[in-house]
């Protein structure tokens, strides 16, 4: 407490020479933070409700606030705390914040990209959360690798996110603008992200492991994305001209693109690479006024094909293909749902799996044979016995602010 009158008395003596209107009663604002500890490398943009900008903001404890607002954690840092202040002639808020060891680098966890508060880092046995890295910007996805690097992306913004758990290190790439999905190839490293808009364009973005950056327009607003490692190509869904591009991995060139359906959303390959799965975010009730679906295209031939159509769906988005039972999941966001299609036909398998509210992109782990479900409109992730696809016990469970994606990271 003497610490937070020490940064309250600060801030008011900051703000006493600012002319005011005299007896006016300060407002009690208060700092966005989570109540979950944040780990070295995190970086929090100052949000302060209660009372209108501009107002001054003051640090006790480590680390340093950065120009335009927000507060950064150094990268080396013992565990411990600080407080956040701010305040001007007519507020003051302020909050204490915990800092955490960094994640340990051989639990069992998984990562949830918050689009409100980054990285929320879970215990995968009770689903504990561990620690936030705040990334400084809105993540979109989150991908990670079995060297222990986790990727996210920025989709306000012009940042990619790199930490690595052994050593436990957080790097900020350039040039990664409007990230939607990305994925990490596991062939050669290389970080792939699709950029909504690049000079009046989709695209998708190249990562190389040291850290060079590479982009090829694809079409309008693209979104989903799957690798074919094997062959090295990367297809990316391009929303709002109904196309999908097929861009060389090693030369970052568009090989062809082809229609597939409208609204393409999301994408998942089969394993083999012969078969594409792409969602159309459609909605009959929508601005669209057509209904959604699932699309499985034929791509080992010369030409693209579509070979299969689920029925009609009503707002489908996410999708998760279980290569064991050839099973896909799609998420609805507007009835919390989960769809469960055969993948040789897109027929329903079963009914569809009730889940909490706007589930997004869905993550099937195959070691644990568990299904992950965001569900962004209600701070929480949902979770699956991918066999029997009952609810895990103790799911859904909470996580950080509108959750949009899971990466599952396991000991090495």
């Amino acid at each position: 407490m003497h610490r937070a009158a020490l940064a309250l008395l600060a801030v008011v003596t900051l703000t006493a020479a600012m002319p005011r209107t005299p007896k006016v009663h300060l407002a009690a604002g208060t700092i966005a933070t989570t109540t979950w500890p944040y780990f070295p490398g995190s970086i929090l943009p100052v949000r302060v409700y209660g009372f209108p900008a501009p107002y001054q903001a003051e640090l006790l404890g480590p680390g340093r606030l950065l120009p335009g607002g927000s507060y950064e954690i150094p990268e080396r840092v013992a565990s411990g705390s600080a407080w956040l202040v701010a305040g001007n002639a007519t507020g003051l808020a302020a909050t204490h914040l915990r800092i955490a060891s960094p994640p340990p680098a051989h639990r069992p966890m998984f990562v949830v990209a918050s689009y409100d508060d980054g990285l929320i880092f879970h215990n995968a046995l009770d689903f504990s959360v561990l620690g936030v890295l705040a990334t400084g910007g809105a993540p979109s996805d989150v991908a990670a690798d079995q060297t222990g690097r986790i990727a996210a992306t920025d989709t306000q913004g012009s940042a990619l996110t790199l930490a690595t758990l052994a050593p436990w290190s957080v790097a900020r790439i350039d040039g990664v603008a409007f990230g939607d999905e990305l994925a990490i190839d596991r062939t050669t490293r290389a970080i792939f992200v699709t950029n909504r808009d690049w000079n009046g364009s989709g695209a998708l973005t190249r990562i190389a492991p040291d850290g060079g950056v590479t982009r090829v327009a694809t079409g309008a607003t693209a979104e989903g994305l799957a690798i074919d490692e094997r062959r090295q190509i990367v297809y990316v869904a391009n929303a709002n001209d109904g196309t999908i591009a097929c861009v060389d991995a090693r030369s970052m060139r568009v090989i062809r693109r082809f229609p597939a359906a409208s609204r393409i959303f999301s994408l998942a390959l089969s394993a083999d690479g012969t078969r594409l799965y792409g969602v159309s975010n459609e909605s009959a009730s929508s601005p669209f006024g057509a209904p959604g679906a699932v699309v499985a295209i034929a791509v080992s031939g010369a030409e693209a094909k579509v070979v299969a159509r689920s029925g009609d769906l009503v707002f489908p988005l996410g999708i998760a293909l279980d290569a064991r039972t050839q099973t896909l999941f799609v998420t609805d966001e507007a009835l919390g749902q989960v769809y469960v299609l055969d993948a040789a036909t897109l027929a329903p398998r079963r009914a569809p799996l009730r889940t909490c509210m706007t589930p997004w992109k869905p993550s099937l782990d195959a070691a644990s044979e568990r299904l992950y479900v965001p569900c962004a409109g209600a701070d929480a992730i949902d979770a699956f016995d991918a066999r029997t696809l009952r609810r895990i016990s103790r799911a859904p469970f909470a996580t950080g602010s509108y959750p949009l994606a899971v990466a599952i990271l396991h000991p090495t």
